[in-house]
């Protein structure tokens, strides 16, 4: 697979390097370069882009306000890794969905890793958009699935279902927490969207902040249930729904 590029820099040196990188990159094609958002904007009309490396601070349009832009496109849109000088900005790019966040000065070394995560993001769309035996004759897969894809720091990681013991919300963010593993993973989602893509067989939403996985607990009282050493208390709205799924074992 070869990804289209452009890189966006008003730095000649720092355009110049991000070019170069992108040319001894066999994956990658660099089809356009420009040292304004603006221009890049103009230039995104006119061809299929698949990755873009953009700076952020430029004069009159910067690099997240691109991205913004670029964001409303929807699922077709071109990935983005933002290549700056500026630390303060990792937030604001991972609120606009960049795959990666290059801080100047970076060697090749970094930047192939960056790269190999668009590859790694392109060919997972791909095969979800044109899976291989597409024959009309072939009736779907009932089976679920037994794995979700979450982005966590920039890049898309395969969970398995099986390994989630509980999922606590905060705010714009989940931590979840798994088996075997010490510390939970962080990732940029509300707990609805969570619940949304979690099979309603094996997961249930038990208080505003925390989904649990039903075969993962250990024990439950009145007003609580525990999966480990941690107990979850049930909040109130959530009682009737946790005592049907109760009550196919009373």
């Amino acid at each position: 697979m070869i990804l289209n590029c452009i890189a966006v820099d008003d730095e000649p040196l720092a355009l110049g390097l991000v070019c170069a990188f992108i040319e001894q990159t066999p994956f990658l094609k660099l089809v356009g370069k420009y040292s304004s958002a603006v221009e890049a904007l103009v230039g995104l009309q006119d061809q299929k882009i698949d990755l873009i490396f953009l700076d952020i601070q430029m004069p009159n349009l910067n690099g997240i306000e691109l991205a913004r832009v670029i964001d409303s496109r929807g699922a077709n849109k071109p990935r983005i890794i933002f290549t700056t000088a500026y630390n303060q900005f990792a937030i604001e790019g991972y609120r606009v969905d960049a795959l990666d966040y290059l801080l100047k000065p970076f060697n090749y070394e970094e930047f192939l890793h960056a790269a190999n995560k668009a590859l790694s993001y392109a060919e997972l769309l791909d095969k979800s958009q044109n899976p291989v035996n597409n024959s009309p004759t072939v009736a779907p897969q009932p089976e679920e699935e037994e794995y979700l894809f979450l982005k966590i720091e920039y890049q898309l990681v395969r969970i398995a279902l099986n390994d989630i013991l509980y999922i606590e919300g905060l705010k714009d963010y989940v931590k979840i927490y798994l088996q075997d593993k010490e510390k939970p993973l962080l990732s940029l989602s509300s707990l609805k969207a969570l619940e949304e893509k979690l099979p309603s067989k094996r997961f249930m939403r038990v208080h505003r902040s925390f989904i649990v996985s039903l075969n993962k607990i250990n024990s439950i009282t009145r007003n609580a249930l525990q999966i480990g050493k941690v107990n979850i208390t049930v909040g109130d709205q959530y009682k009737e729904a946790f005592g049907v799924f109760l009550s196919k074992w009373a």
